[in-house]
């Protein structure tokens, strides 16, 4: 089955869970960005979030980024969404690799950093982007969303996000879940979650053995009667376009563009987010100077 959502909320409207298999959209990021290990599940677990809380925005035009600086080794991690569950992300430095940490598992939080901000940018089509920020836990993503929520939102709330990274480094199993305790809920809802998320396997390992989604959902609401939404599919997928290019080369002012003219004769510009790039000929910069004016 294809990279998919599912979205489900207890029948006494107690808690919600949004979770996902996103193991294919992070074998793409991979195809693209050809990232070491570390870098591969640092981005992974970004993109996976970005495309569980872009399936939560309430409109399919609305996007968010997950951005972390932390001052590590990779550098800056960004991962948008939008309200599709498209993503695209990329990291400054994809060839960042370190030793396992303590845990034998892969150094996220050593390759992010832990001196930084987590912010995350809400553009839901007003005049300006909604922008909450939160210091970084660890850097290892998962416990700076949860800060988030509980700082920016006050939803007591729990992340998990896992990108299992094959020796070949291809991407095994790549997903996670959201879990939210709602407005309502009573004190019973919240022990009991905090039980059952402390006991179940990681979201990689379950994934890994062939479970999906839903049956992540009914391991973490296995008390409860659960009623569903729709699944949503999730896919890395860029928008970038000619166009797009187009006026990004506009605004950086007739000056610039000018000075570009003069000495290079001639621009390349690449896409962060997917590599492609876009070649300008001397012509078709001075083309984009007139139309600047």
């Amino acid at each position: 089955m294809a990279d998919h959502i599912v979205n489900a909320i207890t029948s006494n409207g107690a808690i919600r869970v949004v979770a996902a298999d996103t193991t294919a959209l992070c074998n793409r990021a991979q195809e693209i960005h050809k990232m070491s290990p570390t870098a591969a599940a640092t981005l992974g677990r970004a993109l996976t979030a970005a495309a569980i809380m872009g399936s939560m925005l309430k409109s399919s035009d609305d996007s968010l980024t997950v951005q972390l600086n932390g001052g590590g080794p990779i550098g800056r991690v960004v991962a948008v969404g939008d309200g599709r569950a498209n993503v695209k992300g990329y990291v400054d430095n994809p060839l960042v690799d370190l030793p396992l940490n303590e845990k034998g598992k892969l150094d996220v939080g050593g390759a992010v950093g832990r001196d930084g901000m987590l912010s995350i940018i809400r553009d839901l089509g007003l005049k300006e982007p909604y922008v909450g920020q939160v210091p970084l836990v660890n850097g290892e993503i998962a416990e700076d969303l949860t800060s988030y929520y509980a700082t920016s939102e006050q939803l007591p709330t729990a992340v998990a996000l896992g990108v299992l990274v094959d020796v070949d480094y291809t991407i095994k199993a790549a997903g996670g879940f959201i879990l939210q305790v709602l407005p309502g809920a009573y004190d019973e809802d919240i022990e009991n979650v905090e039980k059952t998320v402390a006991s179940i396997s990681s979201v990689t390992e379950m994934l890994d053995s062939g479970k999906k989604p839903k049956d992540i959902v009914e391991q973490l609401l296995k008390d409860y009667e659960i009623e569903y939404f729709e699944d949503v599919p999730t896919a890395y997928k860029c928008d970038c376009s000619r166009e797009r290019t187009d006026r990004a080369l506009i605004s950086i002012g007739r000056e610039e563009l000018g000075k570009i003219i003069a000495e290079d004769g001639k621009a390349e510009i690449t896409c962060h987010f997917c590599d492609n790039v876009y070649e300008y000929t001397k012509e078709e910069l001075e083309a984009l100077l007139e139309s600047a004016k």
